[in-house]
């Protein structure tokens, strides 16, 4: 079996960002099967180029990985107009790159950004090769409910071409149960949806580890460490987390960790600045395959998004990062996330937007260790019993090979 993924903003682990995609293309080829990945020539994140060559398509092998980069206008970072001239830049020229791919028995299309959908169900019907549709965020009820997106007329456009696809698919993967529940909604019968939830590869992480070398280079000492891994976008509500910092000024002992980068992050280093917050510490992006490390060097870690109603269906991939660490979580993200933590005993949960809670659940755990180790270790447990990525990628291959009979 040989699936196509279409997949602009995908990333390796010498890359920072999630890692489904790899992990699920690397267990397929174990079990002897081909998976191959569309992908942009500019980083998603940096906006830079990752290839050497130059041409409409050029393909790299990813650490045994097949992934053919497509062109892409180097202009996501820009402003809203400018990012929607990258998206249908790939959407275009990711086509060509399908159907360059070799015969293959199953297309995939990822969402957001949506257009890329566009592209796999194209390269599929023009192929006659089954179209699976994944869908791991609600575009665009997602960027209607964040304001993003506020034009009569484009929410019209965006909602039926949301629509259009989901008629079309053959079939539809979703990573979250609410998403399940919203696309049924929707009018898709159920047998045509299924879940693989996000997850991890408890093996990546060792809980027992204290990243030592991770606190020399940023000076932590024996500091209560906590960690924010992740993008630092408009979504991800990080002003409430600097005003909780703000809270916790004079407690010498605690510090704040952000890992990663996003359009925001100047505007963030720019307020802890004005703030003068003496224990917040940027780190910028790292590879996925440090973020072990840097997790091993927490002793609590953060997860936080916007208040808004759609928010509430989202399974984050970093909490499940948090948890096959051994690491508590403070969350302040309402919904199904909320509902793992606290099954798990993983954590405490905040309102989003409260950073006042915020910063006394991060003062109650510097001021309990061991409590807060005792929910770390009941997260991995949890993690690797239900959200096992080596589980989720066996549903997978079995999904796809399912449809793959079906052509």
């Amino acid at each position: 079996m040989h699936v196509l993924l279409i997949h602009q903003a995908f990333v390796s682990p010498s890359e920072a960002g999630g890692t489904r995609h790899f992990e699920l293309a690397q267990r397929m080829l174990q079990e002897g099967h081909e998976f191959t990945i569309v992908a942009s020539d500019v980083s998603y994140l940096t906006g830079k180029s990752v290839v050497e060559g130059k041409g409409w398509v050029v393909e790299q092998n990813v650490q045994g990985v097949r992934v053919l980069r497509a062109y892409t206008y180097p202009s996501v970072h820009r402003s809203f107009v400018w990012r929607i001239v990258s998206f249908l830049s790939f959407m275009l020229s990711s086509v060509l790159a399908g159907l360059k791919a070799g015969p293959v028995d199953l297309v995939m299309g990822t969402s957001p950004p949506i257009f890329q959908a566009v592209s796999a169900w194209l390269v599929a019907l023009l192929r006659r090769k089954p179209f699976l549709l994944e869908i791991r965020d609600l575009w665009p009820e997602f960027a209607i409910d964040m304001g993003v997106l506020k034009n009569p007329i484009l929410i019209r456009l965006s909602r039926w071409l949301e629509n259009f696809l989901y008629a079309r698919a053959d079939h539809i993967l979703v990573n979250s149960p609410a998403y399940r529940d919203y696309i049924h909604n929707k009018g898709i019968p159920l047998e045509k949806i299924s879940l693989v939830a996000n997850g991890v590869d408890p093996d990546l992480f060792n809980p027992q580890a204290i990243g030592e070398s991770v606190r020399q280079e940023w000076g932590l000492g024996n500091c209560f460490v906590v960690t924010y891994a992740g993008a630092l976008g408009m979504a991800n509500d990080i002003p409430t987390v600097l005003r909780a910092a703000n809270r916790l000024r004079n407690q010498e002992n605690i510090r704040f960790l952000f890992v990663g980068d996003g359009k925001e992050r100047q505007n963030l280093e720019s307020m802890a600045e004005e703030m003068n917050l003496p224990n917040v510490i940027f780190a910028g992006s790292r590879p996925k395959s440090d973020i072990p490390d840097i997790l091993a060097a927490s002793d609590a870690c953060l997860a936080v998004l916007m208040d808004i109603p759609m928010f509430r269906t989202t399974y984050p991939n970093k909490v499940f990062d948090y948890m096959a660490a051994g690491r508590p979580s403070v969350l302040a993200i309402d919904g199904v996330i909320r509902e793992v933590i606290e099954a798990a005993c993983g954590g405490i949960f905040v309102p989003p937007g409260d950073d006042k809670a915020l910063a006394e659940a991060v003062r109650w755990m510097a001021l309990h260790p061991d409590q807060a180790r005792a929910m770390g270790a009941a997260a991995r447990n949890f993690v690797i019993q239900y959200f096992n990525r080596s589980t989720q990628a066996v549903e997978f291959v079995r999904l796809a090979s399912k449809l793959a009979r079906e052509t």
